[in-house]
């Protein structure tokens, strides 16, 4: 991770009039955002429907974010493999390396860090607390965004264009096939998808999910479902090539929607035998989330880049333009306030999470109802994390990952 005081190739796009698309700073700002908002309510009791996952099947708001950062890092590719001619090289290959391994650490590293302040803060000793390795979360986010790009990227300089739509096209009937053979579509010990994944990683080092009432060690980022997240970032690597084609931003507006519709529909009509999963990350929650995306950066290029109506986005700037640092921000500085404890008198133990003090101790009595304090403690982290990244805007620095 370096600091470099210019723009960064990934959100630099040649657009009518403009030395930058406006638009896709704000797509991966909104979703930044999302992610961090979603991520850390007050209690992860009190929850409002549309900012909690589908519990198994289904779609809602918070499905959408980080397919949607996936789509975006595939569009962002294609922008930042131009200075290589789309060629597969030395250099190609050392920069994608390099970069996928350094995301991959990063997000190995957040893991530990949750791991060892815990630790710490419930009385561990330094020496458990910093080589406690027997339980870190192998795969998650960070990992998942790094494996993706890595090979997606390096599949895009290999593979000749005309022939990428077959390539995601063979990868998620290959993944339907998988599914439909191995229980791929039930929450057990016997879908092939948790099997894979504990004998190549462990059950250990494995996410713990609740679906009915039955808690499984079940990765919803896991080894097999990063298959079709490949496909998702293709799709985004295409409609870069398509965005990159098309000076005009109306006639961008036009492809993108057509897109969008066809992959929405397609993913809803297909829904009916391939449930819509994102834990599993199905076919069907591929085609859709991809669909909605170009749907959303379509509609974003018209208000932002069209119309002109850029006042209200200057928030989310802040987001996209630091998007992977943004993020590891918002994890870090939740594990610190979720982890760090302070005396309480009101609370039996006589110790409170700092992230407990502020939703229980304050927030709830100020706002009346739990479920609300949540949601203001989410929207309070975000305007943390803003206060941040708004320094890091005005100052012009851009922190590539």
């Amino acid at each position: 991770m370096n600091k470099a005081h210019h723009t960064p190739q990934a959100a630099a796009t040649p657009t009518k009039g403009s030395g930058r698309l406006l638009a896709l700073d704000i797509l991966r700002g909104i979703t930044i955002a999302g992610m961090i908002l979603v991520n850390n309510p007050g209690s992860w009791g009190h929850i409002y429907a549309p900012l909690a996952h589908a519990e198994w099947h289904g779609l809602t708001p918070t499905d959408l974010v980080f397919p949607f950062f996936m789509f975006i890092m595939g569009v962002s590719t294609y922008f930042s493999l131009r200075k290589y001619d789309f060629t597969f090289s030395a250099a190609s290959a050392l920069k994608i390396v390099r970069r996928a391994v350094v995301i991959f650490l990063i997000g190995l590293a957040i893991a530990w860090f949750g791991l060892f302040l815990r630790g710490i803060c419930n009385g561990a000793t330094l020496s458990d607390a910093v080589f406690n390795f027997n339980h870190i979360r192998i795969l998650g986010v960070m990992p998942r965004l790094a494996i993706c790009y890595g090979i997606g990227a390096t599949a895009a300089l290999l593979i000749k264009p005309k022939n990428i739509p077959w390539a995601i096209g063979l990868i998620l009937v290959t993944y339907t096939i998988i599914l439909l053979t191995g229980n791929g579509f039930a929450f057990a010990d016997t879908n092939v998808i948790s099997i894979i994944d504990h004998k190549v990683l462990g059950p250990d080092h494995m996410y713990r999910d609740t679906v009915g009432g039955i808690s499984l060690k079940f990765d919803p980022e896991g080894l097999l479902s990063t298959l079709p997240s490949i496909a998702h970032m293709l799709i985004g690597f295409m409609c870069g090539a398509m965005i990159l084609s098309t000076k005009d931003n109306q006639e961008r507006i036009n492809k993108l929607f057509i897109l969008g519709t066809i992959l929405t529909f397609s993913g809803f009509l297909l829904s009916y035998g391939l449930p819509i999963n994102k834990k599993i990350w199905s076919p069907t929650f591929v085609l859709t989330t991809c669909g909605l995306a170009s749907l959303f950066l379509g509609l974003l290029i018209w208000i932002i880049d069209i119309k002109g109506y850029k006042r209200w986005c200057r928030f989310f700037e802040a987001f996209g333009i630091n998007p992977l640092f943004m993020y590891c921000l918002g994890a870090v500085l939740s594990i610190i306030i979720g982890s760090i404890k302070i005396p309480c008198a009101a609370v039996e133990s006589g110790v409170i999470t700092l992230k407990g003090y502020i939703y229980q101790q304050l927030l709830v009595p100020i706002c009346g109802d739990d479920t609300f304090a949540s949601l203001v403690f989410a929207i309070l982290f975000i305007l943390l994390n803003w206060s941040i990244g708004l320094i890091l805007y005005k100052k012009k620095i851009y922190i590539k990952i």
